[in-house]
This record gives structure tokens, sequence and C-alpha cells, in this order.
């Protein structure tokens, strides 16, 4: 069992209730009352959305409940998180790499179940899901915002892991190991689909290196979280390719057990069951995610993506067992 309680990030926001899901990652904001439509026109925004910028950090993900944000707020909101923590000037909002008829609008990314691009995501184990967004850019997302607004009855859960908790539970030989290696990140997947459909590859994606039809990035396999200075796991199942510096074999042996270790370590997860109109953020940088495809009706929501900074590793960096101490999250 937990042996104590995990620190509060909240900040200016600690005037909210809000509760934590698990000891690692996770926290709600119950009341529907706690609007971010009105966080971002408060008085002390600036305030509050850098305070919540960090949570997510912190947290991995926070949970808002039958939000009234509209798509242009939801912009903003975004945009705004990732400027006040600190993202370059010349990073702004994704957009995707498609341009799908009925699903893309700039900057809002319609998450969809009615989309071919997610098509055949039932027909495997659902453990093949679990990815952090578009890390096949050079410089990928810090902050992803998503509010669904059409649910089945039943099922639809999302899912999400911690990066941090991940690291903190290799060996000490085996983080020394994968520090400073390389990884490659790949999903030309999305070239194709659109060569196929006679669709235009998205050029200006959020940032000058995110130009191009070369969906390709070669990023840190243990990333530095600028935010919070905590060393966090960054490979995922749907995008990383290979490591560098490894053999094939090597590379392939390695990657699976990194999968495999996010994947099924349940106790370093959350688990969210949707509501109407709820929004998850969450932070691209430290954490994985995968949806639940256990429903037959349709399913919809709209994310944005904040572009954030190139990943690096930090030698000097700590993990947050080091910083928080060990008591903290003791089993």
């Amino acid at each position: 069992m937990v042996a104590a309680s995990t620190p509060s990030f909240l900040g200016s926001l600690s005037t909210f209730s809000s509760y934590d899901e698990t000891p690692y990652i996770g926290t709600r904001f119950p009341d529907k009352s706690v609007q971010l439509s009105k966080i971002i026109k408060a008085p002390n925004s600036n305030e509050l959305i850098k305070d919540l910028a960090t949570l997510v950090s912190h947290r991995g993900v926070v949970f808002f409940s039958d939000q009234d944000l509209t798509l242009e707020q939801q912009r903003e909101l975004a945009q705004r998180m990732g400027e006040l923590s600190g993202k370059p000037k010349s990073s702004t909002l994704h957009k995707h790499p498609v341009t799908q008829e009925t699903a893309e609008f700039g900057e809002i990314f319609v998450i969809s179940s009615k989309d071919d691009l997610f098509s055949g995501n039932n027909q495997k184990r659902a453990s093949q899901g679990w990815h952090a967004d578009i890390t096949f850019e050079k410089v990928p997302s810090d902050y992803a915002i998503l509010k669904m607004h059409t649910l089945p009855p039943t099922g639809g859960d999302t899912l999400w892991a911690s990066g941090y908790e991940a690291y903190d539970r290799l060996s000490p030989a085996f983080k020394k190991f994968l520090e400073g290696l390389t990884a490659i990140h790949d999903y030309n997947f999305f070239v194709d689909y659109a060569q196929k459909r006679g669709l235009k590859v998205q050029d200006n994606r959020g940032s000058p290196e995110n130009t191009g039809t070369d969906l390709t990035a070669v990023h840190p396999v243990i990333r530095t979280n600028p935010v919070t200075g905590f060393k966090s796991l960054f490979v995922n199942k749907v995008f990383t390719k290979r490591i560098v510096e490894l053999t094939n074999d090597e590379s392939e042996d390695v990657l699976n057990y990194l999968f495999d270790h996010i994947s099924q370590n349940h106790d370093l997860q959350v688990r969210y069951k949707w509501s109407k109109n709820d929004i998850a953020i969450w932070d691209n940088r430290s954490n994985f995610h995968s949806a639940t495809h256990d429903y037959g009706e349709h399913r919809e929501g709209n994310r944005v993506l904040s572009i954030g900074e190139k990943p690096f590793f930090d030698p000097q960096s700590k993990s947050r067992r080091e910083v928080l101490g060990q008591s903290l999250f003791a089993m």
C-alpha cells in the first residue's frame, strides 16, 4: 500500500476541489463549476494557467468534468500553457500531417471512431496502442487537450501511463545503459495514407522544423521534462522503431521489453471513464496513453496539441523518486 500522500502541485488551483486518481498519475477536478473557460478569462489567468501546466507536468494527466470550453478557447488554452511554461517562441499549435475531409479544422484534430485513420484498432491487442502524440515530429508536443463530446453508452475509456514511474522502476544499471541512447520515431503511414487518397500532407505543423513529408525524427530514449526536471522514459509502441546505437536484434529486444514495461505495469497507469464534455489535459513528454476500443457506437472528441521543445536529455537531471523520496511511492 502507499506509505505517504504524494505532494501537492496545485499552486493557485488549490482553491478548487480536486483529488489524485492514483499515487503516480492523474488528478481530477470533479466539480463542473470549475470551468476552464472561466480560468482563461480570470484576472489572474496567467498564474492559473501556468500552475495548471505545472500540475499536468507533475501529475501526467488532469481531468475536468462537463466543460463548456469552445474550440477557440481550447486552442488558446493549449498555446498559453506551452508559452507560460517556457516553450520556444517558434512553437505554436500542431496541424495534423493528413488533411482529412471531415476531421481536420486547422489545429483542431477530431478523434472519431468513424475515421478510417483509426480503423482496425479493435483487431489488435489493446496493448499495441500505447503512444505519446506525434513523436515522429522533430519538435513534438508538450501538452494535449482532448474534449470528448460524443460517447457510447459504455466503453471507450482512455488509459494513461507515467513515463516518470516507468523510468524509476528500471534497475540502476539499465537506466545508465539507456541514458544517452537515441531512437528513431517514424510514422510515414500518414504519407502513404495521403498519397492513396490524393490528399496533401500538411507542411507547416507548428514548428519551423516540422515541415516536409519525412515523418521521421530521432529522440533520446530517456528524456528530461523541462518543467519538472525529472527523467522519463520516451519510447512508445506506435511510433518508436529502432534504437540507433544498437544492432537491429538488440534494439528489438530492448524496445519490446520497454513497451511491455509500460503496458503491463497497471499500477503506473490511470484509466478514465469519460462523461459527455469531459476534458483531459496531459503532458506528452512524460506520459503515454491508449484508447479502449471496446464499443460499437460512435465516439468522438476534439484534440489540440501544443508544440513544445526539441526533446533532450540532461545528464544532471534526476528521477522523480530521487527528488520526492522513495517513501512517497513505497508499495
